[in-house]
Protein backbone atom coordinates (compact mmCIF):
# COMPACT_ATOMS: atom_id res chain seq x y z
CA UNK A 1 0.00 0.00 0.00
CA UNK A 2 1.40 3.35 -1.02
CA UNK A 3 1.66 6.20 1.47
CA UNK A 4 3.02 9.66 2.08
CA UNK A 5 6.59 8.64 1.31
CA UNK A 6 5.57 7.51 -2.17
CA UNK A 7 3.76 10.77 -2.88
CA UNK A 8 6.67 12.84 -1.60
CA UNK A 9 9.15 10.80 -3.66
CA UNK A 10 7.01 11.29 -6.79
CA UNK A 11 6.82 15.07 -6.40
CA UNK A 12 10.44 15.64 -5.28
CA UNK A 13 12.01 15.96 -8.78
CA UNK A 14 9.26 18.23 -10.17
CA UNK A 15 10.16 21.61 -8.57
CA UNK A 16 6.61 22.04 -7.22
CA UNK A 17 5.17 20.91 -10.53
CA UNK A 18 7.11 23.25 -12.81
CA UNK A 19 9.19 20.38 -14.25
CA UNK A 20 6.51 17.66 -14.09
CA UNK A 21 6.01 15.62 -17.25
CA UNK A 22 2.51 14.40 -18.13
CA UNK A 23 3.50 10.95 -16.85
CA UNK A 24 4.73 12.39 -13.55
CA UNK A 25 1.57 14.48 -13.15
CA UNK A 26 -0.54 11.37 -13.69
CA UNK A 27 1.48 9.33 -11.18
CA UNK A 28 1.31 12.14 -8.60
CA UNK A 29 -2.44 12.50 -9.06
CA UNK A 30 -2.88 8.74 -8.53
CA UNK A 31 -0.63 8.74 -5.44
CA UNK A 32 -2.52 11.72 -3.98
CA UNK A 33 -5.86 10.01 -4.58
CA UNK A 34 -4.66 6.83 -2.82
CA UNK A 35 -3.50 8.88 0.16
CA UNK A 36 -6.75 10.88 0.27
CA UNK A 37 -8.65 7.59 0.56
CA UNK A 38 -6.83 7.02 3.86
CA UNK A 39 -7.29 10.52 5.27
CA UNK A 40 -6.78 10.25 9.06
CA UNK A 41 -8.83 13.42 9.62
CA UNK A 42 -12.38 12.83 8.29
CA UNK A 43 -13.46 16.46 8.87
CA UNK A 44 -10.33 18.57 8.30
CA UNK A 45 -12.11 21.93 8.57
CA UNK A 46 -13.17 21.01 12.12
CA UNK A 47 -9.59 20.08 13.10
CA UNK A 48 -8.41 23.61 13.84
CA UNK A 49 -5.28 22.52 15.68
CA UNK A 50 -4.10 20.68 12.55
CA UNK A 51 -5.36 23.08 9.88
CA UNK A 52 -4.20 26.35 11.41
CA UNK A 53 -0.67 27.57 10.70
CA UNK A 54 1.90 28.05 7.96
CA UNK A 55 2.20 25.54 5.13
CA UNK A 56 4.84 25.35 2.38
CA UNK A 57 3.77 24.25 -1.08
CA UNK A 58 5.48 21.08 -2.30
CA UNK A 59 3.48 20.53 -5.49
CA UNK A 60 0.63 22.03 -7.48
CA UNK A 61 -1.06 21.79 -10.84
CA UNK A 62 -2.21 25.43 -10.59
CA UNK A 63 -1.17 27.21 -13.77
CA UNK A 64 -1.62 30.57 -12.03
CA UNK A 65 1.02 29.78 -9.41
CA UNK A 66 3.38 27.93 -11.72
CA UNK A 67 3.00 30.72 -14.29
CA UNK A 68 4.90 33.12 -12.03
CA UNK A 69 8.01 31.21 -13.09
CA UNK A 70 7.48 32.20 -16.74
CA UNK A 71 8.34 35.87 -16.29
CA UNK A 72 11.75 36.83 -17.69
CA UNK A 73 14.57 36.94 -15.12
CA UNK A 74 12.25 35.61 -12.40
CA UNK A 75 12.47 32.25 -10.68
CA UNK A 76 9.75 31.05 -8.40
CA UNK A 77 11.00 30.67 -4.83
CA UNK A 78 9.10 29.23 -1.89
CA UNK A 79 5.31 29.39 -1.83
CA UNK A 80 3.38 29.43 1.42
CA UNK A 81 -0.27 29.15 2.35
CA UNK A 82 -0.91 30.41 5.85
CA UNK A 83 -4.24 29.72 7.50
CA UNK A 84 -5.42 31.88 10.37
CA UNK A 85 -8.60 30.44 11.85
CA UNK A 86 -9.00 33.27 14.34
CA UNK A 87 -9.59 35.75 11.50
CA UNK A 88 -10.98 33.27 8.95
CA UNK A 89 -8.19 34.27 6.56
CA UNK A 90 -5.88 32.54 4.12
CA UNK A 91 -2.62 34.21 3.07
CA UNK A 92 -0.94 32.94 -0.10
CA UNK A 93 2.66 34.12 -0.37
CA UNK A 94 4.94 33.41 -3.34
CA UNK A 95 8.56 34.47 -3.14
CA UNK A 96 10.44 35.18 -6.37
CA UNK A 97 14.15 35.37 -7.03
CA UNK A 98 16.06 37.25 -9.70
CA UNK A 99 19.68 37.11 -10.82
CA UNK A 100 19.65 40.88 -10.38
CA UNK A 101 19.11 40.40 -6.61
CA UNK A 102 15.68 41.99 -6.95
CA UNK A 103 13.76 39.35 -5.05
CA UNK A 104 10.04 39.81 -5.28
CA UNK A 105 6.87 38.88 -3.57
CA UNK A 106 3.34 38.06 -4.70
CA UNK A 107 0.81 37.73 -1.92
CA UNK A 108 -2.94 37.37 -1.82
CA UNK A 109 -5.25 37.62 1.18
CA UNK A 110 -8.60 35.83 1.19
CA UNK A 111 -11.46 35.48 3.64
CA UNK A 112 -12.76 31.94 4.05
CA UNK A 113 -15.93 30.36 5.32
CA UNK A 114 -16.25 26.76 6.45
CA UNK A 115 -19.13 25.19 4.53
CA UNK A 116 -18.58 21.47 5.24
CA UNK A 117 -16.20 19.05 6.91
CA UNK A 118 -13.87 19.38 3.92
CA UNK A 119 -14.79 22.58 2.08
CA UNK A 120 -13.77 26.18 2.59
CA UNK A 121 -15.35 28.87 0.42
CA UNK A 122 -12.68 31.45 -0.38
CA UNK A 123 -13.18 35.07 -1.42
CA UNK A 124 -10.05 37.05 -2.33
CA UNK A 125 -9.80 40.51 -0.79
CA UNK A 126 -6.34 41.89 -1.45
CA UNK A 127 -3.26 41.34 -3.62
CA UNK A 128 0.19 42.78 -2.91
CA UNK A 129 3.11 42.69 -5.37
CA UNK A 130 6.53 44.17 -4.75
CA UNK A 131 10.18 43.79 -3.94
CA UNK A 132 10.88 41.89 -0.75
CA UNK A 133 13.45 44.38 0.53
CA UNK A 134 11.36 47.50 -0.07
CA UNK A 135 8.21 45.92 1.34
CA UNK A 136 10.06 44.70 4.44
CA UNK A 137 9.34 41.03 3.78
CA UNK A 138 11.44 38.57 5.79
CA UNK A 139 9.21 35.57 6.52
CA UNK A 140 5.53 34.60 6.18
CA UNK A 141 4.57 35.18 9.83
CA UNK A 142 6.02 38.69 10.07
CA UNK A 143 4.61 39.53 6.61
CA UNK A 144 1.11 38.58 7.74
CA UNK A 145 1.53 40.89 10.74
CA UNK A 146 2.58 43.67 8.34
CA UNK A 147 -0.44 43.02 6.08
CA UNK A 148 -2.80 43.06 9.05
CA UNK A 149 -1.27 46.21 10.58
CA UNK A 150 -3.10 48.46 8.14
CA UNK A 151 0.00 50.48 7.36
CA UNK A 152 0.66 51.59 3.80
CA UNK A 153 3.09 49.34 1.97
CA UNK A 154 5.74 50.38 -0.59
CA UNK A 155 4.31 47.90 -3.09
CA UNK A 156 1.43 47.49 -5.51
CA UNK A 157 -1.48 46.95 -3.12
CA UNK A 158 -4.82 46.13 -4.73
CA UNK A 159 -8.18 45.67 -3.06
CA UNK A 160 -10.17 42.92 -4.79
CA UNK A 161 -13.93 43.20 -5.11
CA UNK A 162 -15.76 40.22 -3.61
CA UNK A 163 -17.13 37.75 -6.14
CA UNK A 164 -20.74 36.69 -6.07
CA UNK A 165 -19.63 33.08 -6.29
CA UNK A 166 -16.51 32.53 -4.20
CA UNK A 167 -13.90 29.96 -5.07
CA UNK A 168 -13.43 26.95 -2.84
CA UNK A 169 -10.89 24.42 -1.69
CA UNK A 170 -11.54 20.96 -0.36
CA UNK A 171 -9.07 19.76 2.25
CA UNK A 172 -8.90 16.11 1.24
CA UNK A 173 -6.03 14.96 3.45
CA UNK A 174 -4.72 16.39 6.71
CA UNK A 175 -2.31 15.17 9.35
CA UNK A 176 0.34 16.82 11.56
CA UNK A 177 2.75 17.42 8.65
CA UNK A 178 0.95 17.08 5.31
CA UNK A 179 -2.13 18.62 3.71
CA UNK A 180 -3.72 17.96 0.31
CA UNK A 181 -6.21 20.42 -1.19
CA UNK A 182 -8.31 20.26 -4.32
CA UNK A 183 -9.42 23.60 -5.77
CA UNK A 184 -12.53 24.64 -7.68
CA UNK A 185 -10.43 25.08 -10.85
CA UNK A 186 -9.43 21.41 -10.68
CA UNK A 187 -6.02 22.12 -9.17
CA UNK A 188 -4.19 19.84 -6.78
CA UNK A 189 -2.08 21.26 -3.94
CA UNK A 190 0.27 19.27 -1.69
CA UNK A 191 1.59 21.23 1.28
CA UNK A 192 3.90 20.49 4.19
CA UNK A 193 3.83 22.25 7.54
CA UNK A 194 6.46 25.01 7.49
Amino acid sequence: MLGKEDLLAAIAPTNRGILASPEQRSAIMAAATRLEERNPTPEPTAAGDLLNGDWRLLYTTSTELLGINRFPLVDLGQIYQCIRLDGSRVYNIAETQSPLALNGLVSVVAKFEVVSGQRLNVNFERAVFGLQGLAGYQAPTSWIETLDSGKRLPAVDIQIKPRERPGWIDVTYLDQELRINRGNAGSLFVLQRA
